[in-house]
């Protein structure tokens, strides 16, 4: 599941995977548990982490905490007006995620051969 950045912020009209900014005293699974409820309306299994990322843009330093998770019944909704997109892996290659790239590259690698 992938979602566009909604106009007016940061890096707007770009793909990028659901998540977000942990809360003060929020644990990384406690913030990709809310995040994930909070865009999509679900719940997840037990994370896996799986890459950290950091990424220097010009005005600004991302860092960013991968996680594979599965999900638990029920189908995503989507709670905010950000676009989704979830016709699956097929399409991450094609789409822009400026700092999300080595995420994509090791899904990739770990997928044994199998298209992204």
């Amino acid at each position: 599941m992938i979602a566009r950045r909604n106009p007016g912020v940061h890096l707007a009209g770009f793909w990028e995977f659901p998540g977000g900014k942990c809360e003060p005293g929020e644990t990384l699974e406690a913030c990709l548990r809310r995040e994930l409820f909070e865009e999509l309306g679900i719940r997840i299994d037990v994370p896996i982490p799986f890459q950290v990322v950091r990424h220097e843009y010009a005005e600004k330093l991302w860092s960013c905490i991968s996680s594979v998770a599965g999900s638990k019944p029920g189908m995503p909704q989507q709670s905010t007006a950000r676009k989704f997109d979830g016709s699956g892996r097929t399409s991450w290659a094609t789409l822009s995620f400026p700092a999300d790239r080595p995420i994509i590259e090791a899904l990739r690698e770990q997928s044994m051969g199998q298209t992204l």
